[in-house]
């Protein structure tokens, strides 16, 4: 097991995403900081997430890849010079992808760089097993211990916040966040489900607040048409909106999606719906207070689960 040692000044660390991926790795990133205390960290990703961790402390450089097809070796070739030329001491491979077993080959060639991933001959070593049912943090707890960091912390966004009060909410208010990415519609429950609960929280004083973005519009859109006193702000919160939100919920309720990872990482109460295309032991989000509703299909649900699930999780006296 490696120590940090002077040499060590120069690491990179990979990780593209995507949104729930990011939040989940923060404790990760938040470790590697605190192992490499003086070094100089460069973060790997794409431009969606840049957003997303620059108001962090954890990195001195954010360089965006941007994903070129291998075919376009022009552009490939000038991101990975780009990446040979810092002559990093470490890298962290977090996205632990095909892609990454290439930006490998090329930055380790001719070189003693110090790898933490899955590709086979890399300095610190872990196996991939993807069918061994693991959280996706427990992996990345066992990545780093093999690379000689500490206990994985838990994905501490505190510092991550917005201006939420030009939204003028009133409160108590809830979230609910009824979309997800348009390629896996599987994994959103029908509007409708959504709209009724929403009504079920004006019957309890609690004002439901919609979020996502225009690629979930359609939905949204939806939900408020058959509720029409929810509070919509489709497009209108950034990350940092979000986490503020969350802050300030007396819970949220959604589907199986990047922004439900960022509000259990608040702390936020957090209710979310798997169907049968993920499995919450390895990818549900982690937090205070976290529950699981799975059905396949969701529009099998039944609404009286999810006002039971939610007003247990809201009396647990273990929560924080």
């Amino acid at each position: 097991m490696s120590t940090p040692t002077p040499s060590a000044k120069r690491i990179l660390v990979i990780r593209h995403g995507a949104f729930g991926d990011m939040i989940m790795a923060m404790g990760a990133f938040h470790a590697i900081r605190a192992f490499h205390a003086g070094a100089h960290i460069t973060l790997l990703t794409t431009a969606p997430f840049v957003g997303l961790v620059e108001g962090s402390a954890y990195f001195d450089r954010i360089v965006v890849d941007d994903r070129p097809k291998l075919w376009r070796l022009g552009r490939w070739w000038r991101l990975a010079r780009s990446l040979r030329n810092p002559r990093f001491d470490r890298v962290y491979d977090l996205q632990r992808s095909q892609r990454t077993d290439l930006l490998y080959r090329v930055i380790t060639a001719g070189r003693q760089t110090e790898w933490s991933g899955v590709t086979p001959g890399c300095s610190h070593f872990v196996h991939d097993d993807r069918q061994d049912g693991r959280h996706i943090l427990d992996k990345l707890a066992e990545q780093l211990h093999t690379a000689g960091l500490p206990k994985l912390p838990p994905s501490d966004i505190t510092w991550m916040t917005g201006d939420v009060d030009r939204f003028h909410l009133p409160r108590p208010y809830g979230l609910i966040i009824a979309g997800c990415t348009p390629r896996r519609p599987e994994k959103r429950a029908p509007a409708k489900f959504f709209a009724d609960f929403a009504e079920w929280l004006l019957s309890q004083g609690i004002t439901p607040v919609l979020l996502g973005t225009t690629k979930e519009k359609e939905q949204i859109d939806a939900v408020q048409a058959a509720c029409p006193r929810v509070i919509n702000l489709c497009d209108r919160t950034g990350f940092g909106d979000i986490a503020a939100l969350a802050r300030g919920a007396v819970g949220a309720l959604g589907n199986d999606t990047g922004a439900m990872h960022l509000i259990a990482a608040t702390g936020c109460p957090t209710l979310v719906l798997f169907s049968g295309a993920s499995d919450p032991k390895i990818v549900a989000p982690r937090g205070a207070c976290v529950r699981i509703l799975q059905r396949e299909p969701l529009s099998a649900l039944p609404m009286e689960d999810a006002i039971r699930t939610w007003e247990r999780m809201l009396s647990d006296p273990k929560r924080t």
